[in-house]
Formats: structure tokens, sequence, C-alpha cells
């Protein structure tokens, strides 16, 4: 019974990574009739209401203390949507994909530097792969500086910078006593989207949707990719183990490459490919504990024998 749980929970996890890969897809359609500050104003406008329907019982006696964390951790989170949403229209879909899944890495390097620790040597290592990835992915053949795409390249690591900054943040807060976790993860939209609703009257002029393919995308990206995919997140890791949902989640950019390749048409180099490869391959290990993993074989040996 616990193994088809495991597997329900992970299956959860999948669809939640699989609607983010294809999400960077329909922020690009959408950005045809909206501004970016109003395609995530409806965005986390209609997140908020699915989260909090679905925990509705636990949003009573929200302590002033968890609105604070919300509305402050919130602002990151404004940083970051502005940064991926803007990033659709300066560099390609897969390369989005891959650089915003970097937070893996970047997330743990944050936490060395605050412990005032030494980074591990995987880390490093980690890192230095990476680098030479990125280097594939988004260089010209003669490895200068592609001028094309260099901004949404640094919007991306922008992104990925302040998802890692949120996630610390975050894992800071939820230690508090009088922070509560799902009340905190429903807050976070309600402020993100009331943030955003002031940009786009401030700077858009917001309006609906036209075309039926952008109001697919508006609910898609509010209902599947944050509203539903937050809910999933926290029913699913109930059943679960962490590793579990950090290497699900780490698919991320490969599922946005194959969305980008059949949705967009986008196709990579050759060395483009062997960029990416090296990215995922980072992220995996980043993410797998190889050595705990071996540690659990030899104990299994050891104990058959």
């Amino acid at each position: 019974m616990l193994k088809n749980k495991q597997l329900m929970a992970d299956s959860m996890l999948m669809f939640v990574t699989l609607s983010w890969g294809v999400s960077y897809y329909m922020m690009d359609l959408c950005l045809q009739e909206m501004g970016t500050f109003t395609l995530n104003a409806y965005r986390f406008g209609f997140a908020f209401i699915v989260a909090y329907a679905f925990f509705n019982k636990k949003m009573k006696n929200i302590s002033k203390t968890t609105l604070i964390y919300g509305a402050i951790i919130s602002l990151v989170l404004t940083i970051m949507y502005i940064s991926a949403t803007e990033a659709v229209k300066h560099t390609t879909l897969t390369n989005i994909g891959f650089l915003i899944a970097l937070s893996v890495i970047i997330t743990p390097a944050l936490e060395f530097a605050i412990s005032k620790k030494r980074p591990s040597n995987k880390l490093i290592i980690v890192v230095f792969i990476c680098f030479i990835g990125i280097a594939l992915m988004t260089l010209n053949e003669d490895f200068s500086v592609n001028r094309e795409t260099l901004f949404g390249n640094i919007l991306c690591l922008v992104t990925a910078f302040t998802c890692s900054v949120q996630l610390v943040l975050v894992g800071s807060a939820v230690k508090k006593e009088k922070v509560n976790a799902s009340q905190l993860g429903v807050m976070l939209l309600g402020f993100t989207g009331i943030y955003f609703i002031i940009l786009a009257f401030v700077f858009e002029t917001p309006k609906l949707p036209v075309a039926g393919t952008v109001w697919f995308s508006v609910i898609f990206l509010a209902v599947l990719c944050t509203g539903l995919a937050y809910v999933a997140q926290a029913v699913a890791q109930q059943y679960t183990t962490a590793s579990h949902a950090g290497v699900i989640f780490s698919l991320e950019p490969v599922f946005a490459a194959i969305a980008a390749y059949f949705l967009a048409g986008e196709v990579l180099n050759g060395r483009g490919y062997v960029g990416a490869a090296l990215m995922l391959i980072s992220i995996l290990v980043m993410e797998i504990n190889v050595e705990k993993i071996f540690k659990r074989k030899r104990e299994i040996n050891s104990n058959g024998k």
C-alpha cells in the first residue's frame, strides 16, 4: 500500500514537473496579447484562489509573523517571475529551462555562503561542469558571446538566483515557531498576486485575453503550473522522499527542451546538446546522494551474506 502511495505521489510530482516544462511555451503565447505584469497578475491571482480553496481549513488564525514573511518573500518571488517572463522574450525556451534549473546548484552554494562553511567537493565539481555546459549552450561557434540571447540568458540566471534566495528564505521562515508552512505557501501566492496587480495597473493596461489559445495558456499557467502545482507538491511530499522529489524536479529542463522542440520548433546544434547533457548530469549529481546509495547497497549485500 505504501509503495502504491509513493508511486502515486511520484506521478503527481512528475505531472507538476511536466507542466513547469511546458509553462515557458505557454508564457510565450500569453505575451503576444499581454504584458509581463498583467500575465503574472492573472497567474498568481487565480493560483491563490485555487490554493486557498484547497487549504481553506488551514487558513484560520494566520499569525502576524507568517504575514510578514509572506509579504517580504513575495517581493523576491515577484522579481523572480518578472525576470523569468522577460527572459521568454529574449532567449530560447530550451536555454530558459536549463539555466533556471541551476537554482538546484545555487541554493546549496548560498547556504554554504551564509553558514560561512567551505563548499563540498561535489558542489565545486558540479559548478565547474555547469559552467562548461552553459558555455556550450549559450556561446557562439567561436566561443564569442551570443549578443542575441545574452540579455535573456542573464535574466535566466537572475531567475535561478532569486529562486534560490526564495528557497533559503522559506526554509528559514518555516523553522520559526509562529510560521505555518501551508499558510505561508498560500500567502506567498496572494501577496505576489497583489504586487503584480499593482504593477500591471501602474505600468500596463490590463485586459482580458482575446484568443482561445491565450485564455487556455493563462488558465494552464495559473491553475496547473502554479495553484494545483503547489497543492500537488504539498500533498505528494507526504508520501515520497525529498530525494525522490528533487530528482523528479530536476527533470524540468528536459521537459522544457522537449516542449520547445515539438511546440516551438527549437533545435539545438550538436554542441548545444552536449552542454545541455552536462548541465542535466550536474543537476542530477547535485540531487542524488551517490555515497548513500552505495552504502545502502553494501548493507544489503552484507545482510544477504
